[in-house]
């Protein structure tokens, strides 16, 4: 019988055995969604889980668990994490850019704490109803040591079903916690976060499977241990393979002019030229060769502002540098597009334009838009901008004095495949320009930089990462930060960073890790049905 082989799933299936889950649940969820707000703590993400990972194998191991019952408990479990991961939200009341009143604000900080949350815990959710069902298989039945890596596979999938829609922020990734433990995390260089992601899940689950089954609890602990090992060890193997130090030296610098949003629309377009100026000409004193200025630091379009135009063209003559400017640009079809235009140190303006691939919901633009202005509208209102921007088509490399530049603006730094496919199409150095003053010096300041980390590592590369308000940063191909600019400070950071030409393996074989797990996953419930059927 299940209840004498595994006695703490008598005591979470008694009658007050719920409240004991939903305990667990919570706890599980709050401790390891506080490791990627905290990084500090991020080793305590190996462990965190197991109060979560025991409610889940106890559910999966016990042939009577209802579908709906097991998608309840993931979804409490998945708003216990997200609600800890969105908790910023708060920092941006009363959202004063947006001009709208403090009732509305209100209405819109609540609905993106705990709608995005909820949107996020609906695909989690079916994470313990696929555990519940693939545990009822005659295979993961004879053979328990399968369910850690169920586990691992589905959550993988899930992340990176994230990556696809817009319901579907991949802000609060498991890997983030590991931001501050950099060897644990640069196994991505090889196979990209989900990897990370897989392992962290299992190792849980192999813990929590030991405790649940003592028989085998020797067993799981080596395994778990196994897995921590392997991951360490493909950590220290890709620093001393992508060394990142090996191309030519080039001296970048990243400007923070510190205007904030609320300001930046009702500020002089002059006013805002000239901080900008004066930073990016001291930076050139530096011997800066490119100057990286944040996400629409001039909040003008390119072809309707010839004067401001041919002033931004004479700075970079002046500094003798090529400026990277965050600004607005015509798709050719009239809409506009948050981009990164090059002036040139001879005068000229780069034909190479970088357009915004990933455009922020209801900040850029508004999905389903006739739905939400009937149902929330003062959602609607967030968007500061009266028509919606038309997203990028491509990676956009821009030539920078010989140097092949892979551009990322803001959002667009927490999906991969973009960073991917600007080192596939041949950046040698990537540039992140970004608007992080919505942030306030809140947690998501910090988590924001923490993925340009990840991408980073990921693709091998430096980031040179300019922001309106802050963190600005230069980060090495191994994650490293070499030099940042405090939030809510005006200034600059020069550095000279290494271009790079080698390829990780991961920008090579991109997301395999999780087509694998797709597989592994389908493959376990065929086997499951045939089992079954014979």
């Amino acid at each position: 019988m299940v209840h004498q082989r595994f006695p703490l799933t008598r005591l979470l299936s008694a009658s007050p055995g719920r409240l004991a889950r939903f305990i667990m649940l919570a706890l599980g969820g709050a401790l390891t969604a506080l490791t990627t707000v905290i990084p500090d703590v991020g080793l305590l993400e190996w462990i965190s889980l197991i109060p979560a990972a025991l409610v889940v194998l106890g559910l999966a191991l016990d042939h009577r668990t209802k579908l709906r019952h097991a998608y309840g408990y993931g979804l409490f479990f998945f708003m216990s994490y997200y609600c800890v991961i969105y908790h910023w939200f708060v920092a941006l009341y009363p959202l004063e850019p947006t001009g709208m009143s403090r009732g509305s604000a209100l209405v819109v900080v609540i609905a993106g704490w705990f709608g995005l949350s909820l949107l996020q815990a609906l695909g989690g959710g079916l994470i313990f109803v696929g555990m519940v069902l693939l545990g009822r298989t005659p295979l993961v039945k004879r053979i328990s040591l399968l369910l850690p890596a169920l586990a691992g596979a589905l959550w993988c999938i899930f992340e990176w079903s994230q990556t696809f829609f817009w319901t579907g922020v991949p802000w609060g990734r498991l890997p983030i916690g590991q931001i501050k433990t950099l060897l644990m995390l640069r196994s991505s260089a090889f196979f990209g976060s989900y990897f990370v992601t897989f392992m962290i899940v299992a190792v849980n689950f192999t813990v929590a499977l030991g405790l649940l089954e003592r028989k085998k609890i020797k067993l799981c602990s080596a395994c778990a241990g196994v897995l921590v090992i392997v991951n360490l060890l493909l950590g220290v193997s890709s620093t001393l393979i992508y060394q990142n130090d090996d191309g030519e030296t080039f001296r970048v610098a990243a400007i923070q002019g510190n205007i904030a949003s609320a300001d930046k629309w009702a500020m002089d377009a002059e006013t805002i030229f000239d901080i900008y100026a004066e930073l990016s000409y001291e930076a050139a004193q530096e011997g800066a060769e490119l100057i990286v200025w944040p996400e629409t630091a001039m909040p003008i379009t390119l072809k309707d502002n010839p004067n401001r135009v041919m002033r931004m063209q004479a700075l970079a003559m002046v500094c003798e540098a090529d400026i990277l400017v965050g600004m607005f640009t015509d798709d050719g079809n009239g809409a506009n597009q948050n981009a990164l235009v090059l002036f040139r140190r001879d005068g000229s303006i780069s034909e190479d334009i970088y357009a915004k691939r990933r455009l922020v919901p209801f900040g850029e633009y508004v999905p389903m838009r006739a739905l939400i202005e009937t149902l929330i509208p003062p959602l609607t209102e967030v968007a500061m901008l009266e028509e919606d921007l038309a997203p990028g088509k491509d990676s956009g490399i821009i030539d920078c004095n010989g140097v092949s530049l892979g551009s990322l603006i803001c959002f667009d730094s927490i999906y991969e495949r973009e960073t991917i496919s600007s080192v596939r199409d041949g950046a040698e150095l990537l540039v992140l320009s970004t608007n992080d003053s919505w942030f306030y010096d809140s947690a998501a300041l910090y988590m924001h930089l923490s993925q340009a980390k990840m991408r980073a590592i990921e693709s091998g590369r430096y980031i040179v990462r300019a922001a309106n308000t802050g963190i600005s940063a230069v980060i090495d191909g191994r994650g490293n930060v070499i030099e940042t600019l405090g939030s809510m400070g005006r200034g600059y950071i020069v550095e000279d960073v290494y271009t790079s030409q080698t390829q990780t393996l991961y920008t090579h074989i991109g997301n395999s890790w999780v087509y694998i797990m797709i597989l592994f996953v389908t493959g376990m419930a065929l086997v499951g049905v045939w089992k079954k059927d014979n």
